[in-house]
């Protein structure tokens, strides 16, 4: 049935690793900067 594999949605995405790693990634990066440019005058 198609329904069924359309229903699973964004937590279905989000639960994929590559995702997440990405996800990661990309938060990390914010943190860098805004600690550096709190941290660095």
């Amino acid at each position: 049935m198609p329904d069924t594999d359309r229903r699973r949605g964004c937590l279905f995405a989000l639960s994929q690793p590559p995702l997440m790693l990405f996800l990661a990634v990309i938060a990390t990066l914010l943190l860098v900067t805004a600690l550096h440019d709190l941290l660095v005058l």
